[in-house]
């Protein structure tokens, strides 16, 4: 294995572990000598990464560094492109065009070789049924990643109009249709709701009280039992 791929390695090594990790412990993951490791360390934060910690005490990285894309395989080049045709297709325009966006500012510092697999790539995602987003799926993004609740008008699968306060943490792109899984305030209970059926919706520009890995952990423990579709 090159020095270049293993120092990618120990970069996703790094990110999979949320709280900091002990260098034997990357050192068997990579199959290296801890020598190795505390070289490869160096060598990364000598580039930039922010890796706090030191030998004997566990090392985490920081959020904020990327990879030069050009260290892209041609595996992960082809999962970049479909992804983005997939997003482009099935998510809201806003969405859609950060995707196309982002694309192109990585197959702009690829090398030649690898920016002819991204303009030829043969992976495509058939269009389908063309489905008009819903207006407020912008949104709803914005309040998931701000950990925001939201005040909705929503219409039930007999036609009859709530009103409702919920805590969006997890949206679901389906192929017809979107689905937001939320803490709803009225049910005291999770709840999904099809986008489709909201009517209304306003931002509070509140906090909701729990963070939002919080209730995704106490969604994800409650998924071996009938989840409400509201």
């Amino acid at each position: 294995m090159s020095r270049a791929a293993r120092l990618l390695q120990l970069l996703e090594a790094l990110r999979g572990h949320r709280r900091p990790v002990s260098a034997t412990t990357l050192a068997a993951e990579l199959h290296v000598s801890p020598r190795t490791l505390y070289r490869d360390v160096a060598t990364l934060r000598e580039q930039g990464a922010q890796i706090d910690g030191a030998a004997g005490m566990g090392y985490v990285l920081q959020p904020g560094f990327t990879l030069p894309p050009l260290m892209f395989g041609e595996d992960e080049i082809e999962a970049l492109v479909l992804g983005v045709r997939w997003v482009a297709l099935q998510a809201d325009p806003t969405l859609a065009q950060a995707a196309r966006q982002a694309l192109e500012r990585i197959r702009a510092t690829l090398p030649g070789p690898l920016r002819l697999a991204v303009d030829t790539s043969g992976l495509l995602v058939p269009p389908g049924r063309p489905v008009t987003p819903e207006p407020w799926l912008p949104t709803l993004r914005r309040a998931i990643r701000t950990e925001q609740s939201v005040h909705i008008a929503y219409r039930d699968a007999h036609e009859t109009v709530s009103q409702r306060t919920v805590w969006p943490f997890a949206m679901a792109f389906f192929q017809e249709s979107r689905m937001l899984a939320a803490w709803c305030e009225l049910r005291q209970d999770f709840r999904h709701f099809r986008a489709d059926r909201v009517v209304a919706l306003t931002e509070t520009g509140l906090r909701y009280p729990a963070r939002r890995h919080t209730l995704m952990r106490r969604w994800r423990d409650q998924m071996g039992y009938p989840l409400a579709l509201d």
